[in-house]
C-alpha cells in the first residue's frame, strides 16, 4: 500500500495550492513538508530530488514529480478526473489553461510593487469579466449540463472554482453578470469532498499576507 502523497512548497498558496485543491476533491489525504528556510530548499536541492531545481515536489506513486502542469494532470488522471477520450481532455486541458493564466496574475499580485497594485487589480478584473468568466458560462449554458465537459465532475471544474473564489477575493461582486457561473459555484462547493477543503482547518492555505511575501522572497532569493 503506498503512502500519502507528500507536498514539498512554501506554507502558502504558490503554485502548490492547485495541486492541494485537485488531491483534496478527490478525496486524497495529503501530507505536507514546509520549505521555511533557503536551507531547507538548498537541501533538496543538493539531495537531487528537484529534476530542475524547482518547487512544487510531490511525492507520489514512488515518484518525485516537478513541475505543476504535468503534477496536475497525473493526479486528474490517476482519480478519474480528466475526461473519457481525447476530446474531452483537449476541452478540460484549453479550460484549464485558461484559468491558469487568470490564476497566475493574481498569484503575483502581493509581490508587486506597490505603485502597480491598483492598476493590475484592475486589469485582473478586467480579464476576469471580458476574456475568461463569460467563456465558462457561455460553456455552461451551451450544453446544459452541471459541469464544463460531458456531464461529470472533472479537473476543470476544481480549477475554474479555485479562480473564482481567488478572482472574488479581489473582487466580491465579480460574478454579478454571470448568473450559470453564480450557480455552478454553489453546486461544486457543495461536492462533500470540496466543501470539507474549503472549511477552517482544512489545508487550503490563506491569501498571502506580507509576512507569507517576505519569507517567500527569502527563500527563493526574488
Amino acid at each position: 500500500m503506498a503512502g500519502k502523497p507528500k507536498l514539498h512548497y512554501s506554507k502558502g498558496r504558490g503554485r502548490m495550492e492547485s495541486i492541494r485543491w485537485l488531491l483534496a476533491a478527490a478525496g486524497v489525504e495529503f501530507e505536507e513538508e514546509f520549505i521555511e528556510t533557503k536551507e531547507d530548499l538548498e537541501k533538496l536541492r543538493n539531495d537531487g530530488v528537484l529534476l530542475f531545481q524547482q518547487v512544487p515536489m510531490v511525492e507520489i506513486d514512488g515518484m518525485k514529480m516537478v513541475q505543476t502542469r504535468a503534477i496536475l494532470s497525473y493526479i486528474a488522471a490517476k482519480y478519474n478526473l480528466y475526461g473519457k477520450d481525447l476530446k474531452e481532455r483537449a476541452w478540460i486541458d484549453m479550460y484549464v489553461e485558461g484559468t491558469t493564466d487568470l490564476m497566475g496574475m493574481i498569484m503575483y499580485l502581493p509581490f508587486q510593487p506597490a505603485d502597480t497594485k491598483e492598476k493590475n487589480l484592475a486589469l485582473i478584473i478586467e480579464r476576469a469579466t471580458t476574456r475568461y468568466f463569460p467563456v465558462y458560462e457561455k460553456a455552461l449554458k451551451d450544453h446544459g449540463h452541471d459541469y464544463l465537459v460531458g456531464n461529470k465532475l472533472s479537473w476543470a471544474d476544481i480549477h475554474l472554482l479555485e479562480a473564482i473564489l481567488m478572482t472574488e477575493e479581489c473582487k466580491p461582486d465579480v460574478l454579478s453578470a454571470f448568473p450559470l457561473l453564480q450557480a455552478f459555484k454553489g453546486r461544486i462547493s457543495n461536492i462533500p469532498t470540496i466543501k470539507k477543503f474549503l472549511q477552517p482547518g482544512s489545508q487550503r492555505k490563506p491569501p498571502p499576507d506580507e509576512k507569507h511575501v517576505a519569507l517567500v522572497r527569502k527563500i527563493f532569493s526574488f
